[in-house]
């Protein structure tokens, strides 16, 4: 058995529950069922995700400090330092009682939830995947709760949880967690999205069903191995769709979709060329998401064509590895590459992570500051976070992920301080532009260095990135803390 697959009967897991029970005893949630059912349905979503065994544990034992006699002493005598230090920063994510504040202003690290979430994620970020599927079980057992209580989280989990489900990739937990929540925030929306869904998918079902028999002979002619399912879009990405499109159903061509998934890339672009020989592709509607991997990792080619009979369908083609990331992202990251990507979160090694994964690094520099009990602008860390990134390329093709609105000084820390500290100037796509010029999708930026160039101060009006602003107070730290009172004096 692969050893990174965890075995979930094993003496340590079993006796996980044992504990859990018995620290549980008498306890019982709204539903008016025992308490362990909640940390057992959170092991077996863990489990679901491939987690590994100590995050299962982790899971299993995720409320016993704040909620029962044992301690986390307790824990690190039986389960050992990891199982301890997870249930620690999930412990450490629920103790803010009055839940999520306005995640748009300054607020001190004691008092909010989401400045915890970075605390504990600076460390281990198995400690959101725990935290993921506890929010997960509570969503799904929500009714149980008063309407002020159910709103509260449904909108707490709209706003962080679900977009955080998005970076880590995890599809199938950010659509189950945005419909879930959009459910409870605006019930009547949703139901009307509901039935138009259903309304719309009943009426396409003959069509649909055409184009995979088309589809499927051939494939099957050309030999290729494959397996071909529908996707219908939710609830909730049905309602963001409609605000973009001036809520014009018949502007939303991938409400229903078809997925084709074989064994490689070569068959990709064939199943591509293929699908393109049946129907006629529609122009601008070809999005090659594995040449140009989306800011989460996910990647897969989307095209959207009309049939001989005027349907118009789109088709998602993807590997099978690529599915399984677009499914389960980090959780199947961690399947893949568990001990070396623990070891780098913990060591603070970001250098060897995926390049996906590299937004993590700004959570781990938001906690060092937390740490040290200075405040974070939380509004510039949501839009490094959450907003849509952009893909710029260096003059060898290396591609590099920034947030929209990035600058230029954005993109030289994000390759290396020493080239960020030197800039003298920028060529964009050939030509000379200046550090004032936000970037755009597909640019090639070259950054022109010189060993004499210096760190300046108004260079921070030129950066929109932690990550780079970061740097830059580091390298100006020495040179410009002596020359203040010379700066006042002279004023």
């Amino acid at each position: 058995m692969n050893k990174k697959i965890a075995k979930t009967d094993s003496e340590r897991v079993k006796r996980a529950v044992e504990v859990a029970k018995n620290a549980h005893e008498g306890q019982f949630r709204k539903t008016g069922e025992p308490y362990i059912v909640h940390p057992l349905a959170v092991k077996k979503i863990l489990e679901e995700w491939g987690m590994d065994e100590d995050t299962i544990i982790a899971g299993i034992l995720h409320d016993t400090v704040e909620d029962t006699d044992l301690t986390l002493d307790d824990i690190r005598k039986e389960f050992g330092d990891s199982v301890a230090f997870l249930v620690d920063g999930v412990t450490k994510l629920s103790t803010a009682r009055d839940g999520m504040r306005d995640i748009d202003t300054y607020l001190p690290a004691t008092k909010d939830n989401f400045l915890r979430l970075m605390i504990a994620l600076g460390d281990d970020i198995r400690v959101l995947i725990i935290k993921l599927a506890d929010r997960l079980h509570n969503l799904r057992t929500l009714s149980a709760l008063p309407p002020d209580k159910q709103r509260k989280i449904a909108k707490e989990t709209l706003e962080i949880f679900a977009p955080l489900a998005d970076r880590l990739n995890m599809g199938l937990l950010r659509v189950e967690l945005s419909d879930l929540s959009f459910k409870y925030v605006d019930p009547r929306r949703f139901e009307e999205l509901k039935k138009l869904i259903e309304t719309r998918n009943k009426s396409a079902e003959k069509s649909l069903k055409k184009i995979e028999e088309e589809v499927t002979a051939a494939l099957k002619k050309e030999k290729i191995k494959f397996e071909l399912s529908g996707r219908v879009k939710s609830v909730y990405s049905l309602h963001k769709k409609l605000a973009k499109y001036d809520q014009n159903i018949n502007a939303v061509y991938d409400l229903t979709a078809l997925r084709v998934i074989v064994d490689d890339v070569t068959d990709c672009y064939l199943a591509l060329g293929i699908i393109h020989s049946l129907y006629t592709p529609m122009n601008g509607r070809i999005k090659d998401y594995i040449a140009m991997p989306k800011q989460n990792g996910y990647q897969s080619i989307h095209t959207t064509v009309i049939t001989k009979d005027k349907h118009v369908v789109e088709f998602q083609i993807r590997t099978k590895e690529m599915h399984e990331y677009a499914e389960r992202g980090l959780a199947a990251s961690f399947y893949y590459n568990e001990q070396k990507l623990t070891e780098n979160y913990k060591k603070g090694k970001i250098e060897h992570l995926p390049t996906n994964l590299l937004w993590i690094t700004e959570l781990q520099m938001t906690a060092a500051k937390l740490r040290e009990g200075k405040k974070v602008d939380l509004k510039k860390l949501k839009i490094n976070l959450f907003a849509d990134k952009i893909f710029v390329y260096t003059p060898k093709g290396d591609i590099i992920d920034l947030p929209k609105g990035a600058l230029p000084l954005d993109f030289a820390y994000r390759l290396h301080s020493e080239i960020g500290d030197h800039v003298v100037g920028v060529k964009i796509n050939g030509k000379m532009s200046n550090l004032n010029k936000k970037l755009e999708q597909g640019d090639i930026v070259e950054i022109l260095t010189s060993k004499n160039q210096t760190p300046k101060t108004s260079w921070l009006d030129r950066i929109i990135t932690s990550h780079a602003r970061t740097k830059l107070l580091h390298a100006l730290r020495p040179s410009t803390i002596p020359d203040r009172p010379a700066k006042k004096k002279r004023k």
